[in-house]
């Protein structure tokens, strides 16, 4: 199984949302709704126009755990789903797919737009999870806030929380980086 790490670098997340951009409207829109709501790839497929359209909060029943949790939209994410939804009605998936009447895209699908996106921009280690932790990365490097954090996943643990955006690794570079011998060995 390969263990993807969050997007890190403002300059690769530019990347990242003007390449979807250039293929597709709906695949840049995917990658806004993760990095921005911090959701698992199968919530974020199960939305419809509805969801989101005219909305500043969106409710969503999370399927791996059936909670509610309440997610602010911010108005960048906003504009993009007006834009992206005007010709679409309340009842569409709002990553709908070219195959079926009204079926969203397949996990699999999703991942093969990241993965082909990234490998573009040049970022190895990356998949659905990605964008959730991505999210999870930035809010944490803005806030300091791994409870909170930890309270919007669900983990059971500040720890699973550190270790699942990537900041454990970064501590861990960031220490032995500044390490070094008082003596030449």
């Amino acid at each position: 199984m390969n263990y993807v790490q969050p997007i890190r670098k403002t300059e690769q997340l530019e990347a990242m949302k003007n390449e979807l951009l250039k293929s597709s409207y709906r695949d840049y829109l995917l990658f806004l709704c993760g990095v921005y709501l911090g959701r698992r790839i199968s919530d974020l497929l199960a939305l419809k126009v509805g969801d989101l359209r005219d909305k500043t909060v969106l409710k969503i029943v999370e399927q791996k755990t059936s909670k509610i949790i309440p997610l602010p939209i911010n108005e960048t994410l906003q504009n993009a789903v007006k834009s992206y939804s005007t010709n679409m009605s309340d009842n569409e998936y709002l990553f709908k797919s070219r195959e079926g009447e009204n079926k969203p895209i397949t996990r699999i699908q999703a991942y093969r737009i990241l993965s082909e996106a990234g490998k573009k921009c040049g970022i190895s280690e990356i998949g659905t999870h990605t964008l959730r932790k991505t999210f999870g990365y930035h809010y944490y490097q803005k806030t300091h806030d791994i409870v909170m954090l930890q309270k919007i996943f669900g983990h059971s643990s500040p720890s699973i929380t550190m270790r699942y955006i990537g900041i454990d690794d970064d501590l861990v570079i960031e220490a032995m980086s500044k390490f070094s011998y008082d003596v030449v060995l």
